[in-house]
């Protein structure tokens, strides 16, 4: 246990000074948030909505409403403790690789949902999108990952159990 938890403050901080450096800011958190806007963007027109998109900000064009998605609405902070549970978990490197794969595109799912979400009930009604926004779910985003890896510890000692009774 002592092993998982140093590993994983090392890992954890690790992976928060490479966020916050330039270069990780330049290559993975700006690239990432466009793109997640992007996405955003184009699931909110399929919902009916006329936007314009300006960076990482959103905006309604028939109400003027509009969101930014910033930092701590990436998801970043999430996939980053996620990883760092995985990396400091003993599993093989293969099966590690693959949930932090899995791993990041679920939370990144939630999180478009998330962001969807909001971007409707800010249109609908401002105190609603602010309690919900900092409050339910933020809250919910830290609990899928910590579901994510749940599910995942649980298919990894499930498929180390099969590996420890195959016949020899």
């Amino acid at each position: 246990m002592a092993r998982f938890i140093s590993l994983f403050f090392i890992t954890m901080i690790a992976l928060f000074v490479l966020e916050l450096l330039p270069w990780g800011q330049e290559y993975v958190v700006v690239p990432l948030t466009t793109g997640l806007t992007h996405v955003c963007a184009f699931v909110i027109e399929l919902l009916g909505r006329d936007l314009r998109v300006a960076g990482i900000v959103l905006t309604d064009q028939s109400s003027g409403f509009a969101v930014q998605i910033a930092a701590g609405c990436n998801g970043i902070e999430a996939m980053i403790l996620l990883i760092a549970a995985m990396v400091a978990f003993p599993a093989s490197w293969r099966y590690t690789l693959k949930g932090v794969v899995f791993g990041m595109l679920g939370l990144q799912c939630l999180n478009v949902l998330r962001i969807v979400s909001l971007f409707f009930l800010g249109l609908w009604n401002s105190a609603a999108f602010e309690w919900a926004h900092l409050y339910v779910w933020q809250a919910l985003i830290m609990l899928d990952a910590l579901l994510i890896f749940l599910i995942w510890i649980r298919y990894n000692s499930h498929s180390q159990g099969k590996a420890d009774h195959a016949p020899a």
